[in-house]
């Protein structure tokens, strides 16, 4: 049986210097790494999405060290560079409506 985990082992949440909590890495990650599915498209929801933890935790940057790649109605986490432990993981927003 699977059990659900919001979050892969090797991220953890915890207080940011960017804002409020941040998404870290507990242990080094390698670039072009696929982290998961951070948000699913429904119009039924603010901005037309639904975010999950990964998406929800993840601040941010200007000089981002994550991107999104988006498949079909998935949009998910991937890393731009190799991230080392305690690093926090950073997007450049670019899908929602800040109103």
């Amino acid at each position: 049986m699977d059990v659900y985990k919001p979050l892969p082992s090797y991220l953890t949440v915890k207080p940011s210097e960017v804002e409020g909590l941040g998404l870290f890495a507990v242990e080094s990650i390698r670039k072009s790494i696929n982290l998961g599915i951070s948000h699913v498209a429904d119009r039924h929801f603010k901005n037309g999405y639904i975010r999950t933890p990964l998406g929800g935790f993840i601040n941010h940057s200007d000089t981002p060290n994550c991107r999104t790649l988006l498949e079909g109605r998935l949009i998910s986490i991937i890393t731009l560079t190799d991230i080392m432990e305690g690093q926090e993981l950073t997007l450049k927003y670019t899908f929602y409506d800040p109103s």
